[in-house]
């Protein structure tokens, strides 16, 4: 078994901590993982985007060409990357961002993140609706798996917004 996956967005929208959760959650279920982090000059507006491989073997070279799964957050992000995509890939994309067309072949999830965020009064979950609909889709971890890399991230100050960020993932997962 083995995942490609790339996650594009701006910076701000949670592009990294989607794929340090993906990253992580593989290491705490006993798969291998890496994750590539690639920034562009601005931090917050700027573009964003990480290349996550998971696999049951030990992995050699952290770079691929072509994703199995595109999760993207904006439109230029579809723009840039759509084309990168296995021929029985699947594509995530923001509906919220994203109006136009996505290309074929490929399996399409379009997940509403921004306004399921919003609908949580929380614009800073948004990826977390995506990540709940990726979840449904790749039946790759365990439940509780899941639940312990969001407790790691989601510690200190932070550890408060986990029942919201949960609730982002369980309306990604039932949108999809």
């Amino acid at each position: 078994m083995i995942r490609r996956i790339r996650i594009a967005g701006f910076g701000g929208q949670g592009v990294m901590l989607t794929g340090q959760l993906l990253a992580y959650a593989a290491n705490e279920q006993g798969l291998y993982s890496v994750w590539v982090p690639t920034y562009g000059p601005e931090t917050r507006g700027g573009t964003a985007n990480c290349a996550v491989t998971i696999s049951d073997k030990p992995i050699y070279s952290p770079i691929f060409k072509k994703a199995d799964d595109l999760l993207v957050f904006n439109l230029p992000s579809l723009h840039k990357f759509q084309e990168l995509i296995t021929d029985d890939g699947n594509i995530f994309y923001n509906s919220s961002l994203i109006e136009e067309e996505v290309k074929q072949p490929f399996h399409l999830y379009g997940v509403p993140m921004n306004e399921i965020a919003n609908k949580l009064g929380k614009p800073q979950v948004a990826n977390m609706a995506m990540f709940g609909a990726y979840l449904k889709v790749n039946k790759i971890f365990k439940d509780e798996v899941i639940e312990d890399s969001l407790k790691h991230f989601l510690k200190g100050a932070k550890e408060a917004l986990l029942p919201v960020n949960k609730e982002a993932m369980a309306m990604g997962a039932k949108y999809i």
